[in-house]
Order: C-alpha cells, then sequence, then structure tokens
C-alpha cells in the first residue's frame, strides 16, 4: 500500500521528466492542494514529482491559497474558483468545528458560521485591492467588524480577528497569498467570480455529492486516489471535519469503493484503483522494489495521511518524525519511511543531516547523497556534504 501511495503520488519519476507548461495538468497532488510550510514546502514537493521548478523561480500556472486545516497550498490557477467549493465545509457544523474557538461567540451571538464567512470575505475583499500584508489586513479587517468576530490576543496584546475564520474567508472573498512571502501577502484574485460570495451560503448548504465541483477535486475522492486504502475518520482528520459529515459523503460513494484488508483491518479505496493496488500487493521484496529514494519535506503529502501507526509502526520512531514543533524531513525508500532528515544551512552551502531508521545499503547510501545534491541544486546552493 505504501509502494502504492508512493507511485500515486508520482514519487517515482525522474527528475523534471514532466517538461513544457502543461506539466501542472500532470501532477495528481495539485488535486487535493501541494502544502507550502517551511522552506521545502509546495515547490520542493513538485519538483520530487519531475516538475521542472526550483526555489528561486515562480511556478507558472499555480496559485497559493489558505485552504485545508487552514494552511496554505498550491493549486492550479484555472482551477482556482473550483477549489474554494470544493474545499468549503461539508456543512454549518462542519464550519462550526473549521474555526475552532471562534466558533462558540458566533454561535452565542445567534450567528451561523458560515454566515460569519461571508461577513469577514465581503470586509477582506473590500480592504484588499492591492497587494496587503496579512498585518495590515487584520488591523483594518478589525476596524471594519465588531464582536463577536473579534478577541483579545495576549500573544498579540491586541484585539484582531479570530484566525481561522480569516484564513477560511480569504479564499472566498477571491484573495491569494503571493509565494515566498513572510508575513504573508494577499493579493485579490484576477477575473474572480463575481458572484462567489453570494453563492458561498449555498454551496455550504447543498450536499458534496451535490455541489458544483470537479470529479477529480473532490476531497474525499482525492484523499483516496492519494492517501488510500483509507477510512472515513482518516478523511475527517484530514480536513479537520466532523466524522459524520465524511460519513455520508462516504456513503454517497458507496457504488465507487471496494473494501480491502490492511494488515487485518478494513479499509477502502476507489474501484477505480483496485487493479493497480492488487498489483502492488502482489509485488514483494527486490521484485517490488524500484529502489527510489526521496527526500520529503516535513509536510509532503505523503507524511499527511492519518494513518501514521500504519506509516511508522514504532511509536518512538512517530513521535520523532512527527514531533509538536519542528518536524524532520523523511528519507522515503519506495514509499518506505527508513530514516530522518534536517538541512543545516550555512549562507550559501548546504548540508544535510541524516538518521537512518534500519541498516541502508550502498545503493541507499548513494541515493541519499544523489537526492541531497538535488536538494541543494534546487535551493540554488552550494552542497556541502552530510551534517554530523
Amino acid at each position: 500500500m505504501l509502494r502504492w501511495r508512493f507511485t500515486a503520488q508520482g514519487l517515482d519519476r525522474a527528475p523534471g521528466s514532466l517538461d513544457g507548461a502543461t506539466w501542472p495538468t500532470q501532477v495528481p497532488v495539485l488535486d487535493l492542494g501541494v502544502q507550502d510550510t517551511g522552506p521545502d514546502g509546495a515547490l520542493w514537493a513538485l519538483a520530487l514529482r519531475g516538475a521542472p521548478v526550483d526555489a528561486t523561480t515562480a511556478a507558472p500556472g499555480l496559485a497559493l491559497a489558505w485552504t485545508v486545516r487552514g494552511a496554505p497550498h498550491l493549486y492550479r490557477r484555472e482551477e482556482l474558483a473550483a477549489v474554494a467549493r470544493a474545499t468549503a465545509p461539508l456543512s454549518e457544523a462542519d464550519a462550526r468545528r473549521r474555526v475552532h474557538d471562534a466558533a462558540k461567540p458566533l454561535v452565542a451571538a445567534g450567528i451561523d458560521v458560515t454566515t460569519a464567512i461571508v461577513v469577514v470575505a465581503r470586509a477582506m475583499r473590500q480592504i484588499v485591492v492591492g497587494p496587503t500584508v496579512k498585518g495590515d489586513m487584520s488591523g483594518r479587517l478589525t476596524a471594519a467588524v465588531d464582536e463577536p468576530y473579534v478577541r483579545w490576543c495576549g500573544a498579540c496584546r491586541a484585539t484582531h480577528v479570530y484566525e481561522m475564520p480569516f484564513r477560511l474567508a480569504a479564499l472566498h472573498a477571491g484573495l491569494e497569498l503571493e509565494p515566498g512571502t513572510s508575513p504573508p501577502v494577499l493579493v485579490p484574485v484576477p477575473s474572480w467570480p463575481a458572484d462567489h460570495l453570494d453563492a458561498f451560503a449555498a454551496t455550504v448548504a447543498t450536499p458534496p455529492a451535490e455541489r458544483d465541483v470537479p470529479v477529480h477535486l473532490d476531497v474525499v475522492r482525492a484523499y483516496l486516489r492519494l492517501l488510500g486504502p483509507a477510512r472515513p475518520g482518516d478523511v475527517a482528520a484530514y480536513l479537520d471535519a466532523p466524522a459524520a459529515d465524511v460519513a455520508r459523503r462516504w456513503s454517497d460513494l458507496a457504488d465507487e469503493l471496494v473494501e480491502v484488508e490492511v494488515e487485518g483491518e478494513r479499509r477502502w479505496a476507489l474501484a477505480e484503483d483496485d487493479a493497480s493496488l492488487a498489483e502492488a500487493s502482489g509485488s514483494s521484496g527486490s521484485s517490488g522494489s524500484s529502489g527510489t529514494v526521496r527526500l520529503l519535506g516535513p509536510f509532503d503529502l505523503l507524511l499527511q495521511g492519518r494513518d501514521r501507526e500504519l506509516v511508522v509502526p514504532d511509536p518512538a520512531a512517530r513521535s520523532a518524525l512527527w514531533p509538536v514543533l519542528g518536524r524532520p524531513g523523511a528519507v522515503v525508500l519506495d514509499g518506505e519511511v527508513v530514516g530522518l532528515w534536517r538541512p543545516r544551512a550555512a549562507g550559501r552551502r548546504l548540508r544535510v543531516q541524516v538518521t537512518p531508521w534500519v541498516p541502508w545499503t550502498a545503493k541507499v547510501e548513494r541515493a541519499v547523497d544523489t537526492e541531497a545534491e538535488r536538494l541543494a541544486a534546487f535551493r540554488g546552493v552550494e552542497l556541502g556534504g552530510r551534517a554530523a
């Protein structure tokens, strides 16, 4: 199953093998969004999947927006409006869950969270007419709304809008993020549909199966296609959505799913993937291994599945790969995590610190060094070898 995910996500592709102006259409992980967190974020994830990109050049045809879990994700620009519909809350209950602590004061005031997102989005749309730094945007937005949309923040020692409604409203307001900016800079999405916000509440009230969303962007199907076989709870945890909402969507897809057994546990996959899963299951040992090594960034989609106990069975190793703060990257061999890595940068030189979890063969050692060279070239720096 891990080998299958590795291939389904395009991690077996050779470096730079996707060429031409249409390469974004060939990268399946863009269907679910590619999280852009940390120095080796979305563009490194795309480079690992054969895209001709590097850290110093903007990727054409892509746009960055806050979506799932309020995190920044890259998508195909031409699909951005459809992405907004696809990643909208599955219900009002889902909207309440996604805004976290902002839900309680809104509900107490008799305001649906769906309505609140529209209110915040309309104000944001009026404020941002050109590139606007997040802090400036937040200050002006706080002045434009009142309780229960704002709160006192002890960390900032200021009153400002709740963070999650702010993030979740941005794309629906027709605002994207300018890549490579810190603090984030918001800019208007060109040619954003004028009626999008008017239709937002209707979208949330419409069952996901009936929404105007392209099949490949449906978040539940995309999760299954890229991180399956899975359980409904895995998808709910990934989306930070109520289990009941995902269960209803699961039921809608019943005719498209097949049940499979993974380590003695029931899971489900898309029927269209049944043959390739069976083929991957029938491969074992060296015959089923290509020996492909990748240095995945800490938030790479392959590490975003919510069945961590299957990806990394050892509890201590799981804690090392997914700590609360300061995540390392993963050294992955044909889908299996075989170690950790961390970048150690000094000026124009990069060293890579690796921690093997199992004895590496000479072939794997060479492959890790090759991937480290690839990372340095991606960053536009010189590789200084491995760090102690």
